[in-house]
């Protein structure tokens, strides 16, 4: 069942053991195809407001290890994640910017720390991502997963290139049944455990709770265009322009302009801690200060092909959220005169949608680009 375009000349394999029903089934088929394996369970911050769910996890991961025979190791990159995934996410929303911690995650901690370990162990790695890597003349490169509704090739955008070749998705061929079904059949310890639902690998503990917790937000007014206070809300630092829930509207009938649409973060005003909300959606993006008819520039971009060889005329698909539409936009790139020659630092990416009405984009998420089901490159809007 393993992805047979992976070459196997490497058969000592560390595997990021989360606790959970994917990892397990990873290991599983790792050790059935005749590799090396052991299981690695990567410890990360968490505040002490957070029921401890980490140690339970971790007990999971060695008791799948024991079931399966293998070893076990703990790696702990607590310090690493709380610089470039909590610092990171806190400092975004303190920007008014959306952020990603999922990709940060899996940049710096599962595919960075991770894998710098198991190098120096003389092993490749391993994870249980819904995520395919495929090799052709160009090199690798990663395409989406054949279950869609688990695809996660939005949060690996980051990866470097020249990593994948140490990287293997076990599950790359497998929907998420037949996973469990696998699982189930073969009596792993955690065949029946749910999924976790959290911020990434932070534990049980939804994004506005985990905020509230470590910025102390005040609530405040919701105005609408006219300035007239129409709702509350739990503290402006908790909101992203263009969201349009989690705030209350309490005075619909004293809004003039009231209709049956629903309203939408259009402004932010921190200092006197009021949100702005509209039922115009054009004004949304105006707000964001997004020119749909320039396009949306990228930063922090990274690229899976040659950016020499991007055709500007070609039509490519865009996703700017998880499971969110694709767009059809084409790719600017400025500076461009020696792209052989040029760092992505040095460049100026833009994606320009083709149907700008329909096309959003929010600041401080990712934007990645697919030709077909083939991921190009990725960025940060």
């Amino acid at each position: 069942m393993l992805n047979k375009q992976i070459k196997n000349e490497n058969k000592k394999v560390f595997v990021g053991m989360s606790g959970g029903v994917d990892s397990a089934v990873s290991a599983y088929l790792l050790k059935k195809g005749g590799y090396d394996v052991t299981g690695v369970f990567i410890k990360t911050w968490q505040p002490d407001y957070i029921e401890c769910t980490w140690k339970n996890d971790r007990l999971d991961a060695m008791r799948i290890c024991a079931q399966l025979e293998i070893p076990f190791k703990t790696l702990d990159l607590e310090l690493e994640y709380k610089k470039h995934v909590i610092d990171y996410m806190l400092g975004e929303y303190a920007k008014n910017n959306t952020p990603n911690p999922d990709v940060m995650c899996n940049k710096y901690i599962k595919f960075d720390g991770f894998l710098e370990f198991a190098r120096a162990c003389g092993a490749r790695i391993a994870t249980g991502h819904y995520a395919k890597i495929n090799t052709d003349v160009t090199g690798s490169y990663l395409v989406m997963h054949v279950d869609t509704k688990k695809d996660q090739t939005y949060f690996l955008y980051q990866i470097k290139k020249e990593n994948l070749k140490d990287i293997i998705f076990p599950l790359s061929n497998l929907k998420k049944d037949k996973v469990k079904e696998i699982a189930k059949k073969n009596n792993l310890y955690v065949a029946d455990k749910k999924e976790s639902m959290g911020i990434c690998m932070l534990g049980d503990i939804s994004m506005k709770d985990f905020l509230i917790k470590e910025l102390s937000p005040k609530s405040g007014d919701v105005c609408n265009e006219s300035e007239e206070i129409i709702g509350t809300h739990d503290g402006v630092i908790l909101y992203t322009i263009g969201e349009r829930h989690g705030f209350e509207i309490i005075k619909k009938e004293q809004d003039k302009n009231h209709s049956s649409l629903p309203y939408f973060i259009y402004k932010k005003d921190n200092k006197k801690n009021i949100l702005y909300v509209t039922q115009d959606e054009n004004k949304v993006l105006l707000s964001l200060n997004i020119n749909t008819e320039s396009g949306v520039m990228l930063k922090e971009v990274n690229s899976f092909v040659d950016l020499y060889k991007i055709n500007e005329n070609k039509v490519y698909k865009a996703q700017t959220r998880y499971h969110g539409p694709l767009h059809d936009v084409k790719i600017k790139i400025n500076n461009n005169q020696n792209l052989k020659n040029s760092s992505l630092n040095n460049l100026s990416i833009k994606i320009i949608p083709e149907n700008k009405k329909e096309f959003f984009a929010v600041p401080g998420q990712s934007l990645t680009v697919l030709d077909d089901n083939k991921l190009i490159l990725g960025g940060i809007i």
